[in-house]
């Protein structure tokens, strides 16, 4: 027999089920009379969502960590991760566009070795798949950003911390033991941003991210409405305002943000990726292009490097998916930066589709949160395994080597 808490908890985690887009499932259903047809495949081993894994070794892949964090992670904070805005179309079509494109695999290739390895800014990496910056993260699990660097050390992956994070550039840096990225949300003010960017350097880090396609408010519905489930006040944590928030974001410590009313920065431009680019040593990157011409605008203004990225849907609700964007700002671009994408990654076949596409690397967000919330660094360690290894089979799949075989003759749009 359950406890009254486990089936309170049952409830809500169908409630939810009930209401987002995230975990499309559908157990089979047998009737009295057998069906003229049957589907076919047959659904015969369909996971049990109400009883989430025990232990981060029983995944079998990352979809099997999303359960458990919803069980652990207080509903408020597991609605802010997993929304997209508004109808949540972009959200969805992140994953959907992945099934419009197939691999054309080659035969007779020794595949008895593979390299995942790549190189970005003169730096090598055992793997493409990079942690993609994330905001507080000590709202998935007390250890937050510090478990996410101490699994990025074990398992040797390039991590990008974001501005809003739980835990300071310094401490994150120390942790990883060398330097990561910083991402940059840039606010309304140069002043805001010139000190973001002082802190994140002083901290070593080689590359800053500078983050565009936060420009305006949005509407979180799968967020809203488990809030309105989670006991807890949220002010008692956040307060009420942009400073009470900030002090629970430790690189915005010692800055003053007295003048601003909002942090998103609808008043970036191009002269401010100009001043940025003129202000600091690291490598400037740019997050948020979905586009050929602004792709164009990015070598042409010294931009070393782009992410193609939708903010994991969370920024415009129009349906675009990354991988939709990737061909046409790879085309534009024509080598002369690298390429990064994120958004929808959540299998070694995903990967695979973008690096042959011509993505130099990709980042994952919402699959190493779930791991996360799940079972914190050791979660997040095996969400990174699980994708590697995926990625490997798909190599050898594909009849490639290395990353560098990948080209775009590898894949096909249906």
């Amino acid at each position: 027999m359950r406890s009254a808490d486990t089936s309170t908890s049952r409830r809500n985690f169908l409630k939810f089920l009930a209401g987002s887009p995230l975990l499309a499932f559908a157990a089979p259903s047998f009737a009295h009379e057998t069906p003229s047809r049957l589907p076919d495949p047959m659904t015969w081993a369909p996971r049990d969502m109400g009883e989430p894994i025990k232990s981060p070794r029983d995944a079998i892949n990352v979809f099997d960590f999303e359960p458990a964090a919803y069980k652990n992670v207080p509903p408020a904070h597991f609605g802010y991760m997993a929304s997209g805005i508004d109808d949540e179309v972009t959200l969805r079509a992140n994953r959907e566009a992945f099934n419009r494109l197939v691999l054309r695999p080659r035969r007779l290739v020794d595949v008895t070795n593979v390299d995942p390895g790549i190189e970005l800014f003169g730096v090598k990496w055992e793997t493409p798949i990079i942690i993609a910056p994330t905001g507080g993260n000590r709202a998935f699990h007390a250890d937050g950003e510090l478990a996410v660097a101490r699994a990025a050390k074990a398992r040797r992956h390039l991590q990008i911390l974001s501005t809003s994070a739980s835990t300071s550039v310094d401490d994150v840096t120390k942790e990883r033991g060398m330097p990561i990225w910083f991402q940059l949300y840039a606010s309304p003010s140069w002043d805001v941003a010139k000190a973001l960017v002082g802190r994140a350097e002083a901290a070593g880090c080689p590359v800053v991210a500078l983050t565009v396609d936060r420009v305006a408010g949005r509407n979180q519905e799968t967020f809203l409405r488990l809030r309105k489930i989670d006991a807890r006040v949220c002010s008692d944590c956040h307060g009420t305002t942009i400073q009470d928030r900030a002090r629970t974001r430790p690189n915005y410590d010692g800055i003053d943000l007295s003048a601003l009313k909002r942090m998103e920065s609808s008043n970036l431009t191009w002269d401010f990726v100009r001043r940025l680019r003129d202000a600091t040593r690291m490598k400037l990157v740019i997050k948020g292009i979905l586009t050929a011409e602004d792709a164009k605008l990015c070598v042409e203004n010294g931009v070393d490097g782009l992410i193609v990225s939708n903010h994991g849907g969370r920024g415009e609700d129009s349906g675009g998916a990354t991988i939709d964007f990737l061909p046409e700002v790879v085309q534009a671009v024509s080598g002369r930066i690298p390429v990064l994408v994120d958004s929808g990654f959540r299998r070694g076949t995903d990967l695979v589709k973008a690096l042959a596409i011509g993505a130099n690397a990709e980042c994952i967000g919402r699959p190493y949160l779930w791991g996360l919330g799940a079972f914190g660094q050791a979660g997040v360690e095996r969400v990174l395994e699980l994708m590697r290894a995926e990625l490997e089979v798909a190599m050898r799949q594909s009849g490639v080597r290395s990353v560098k075989e990948l080209t775009p003759a590898f894949v096909r749009k249906v």
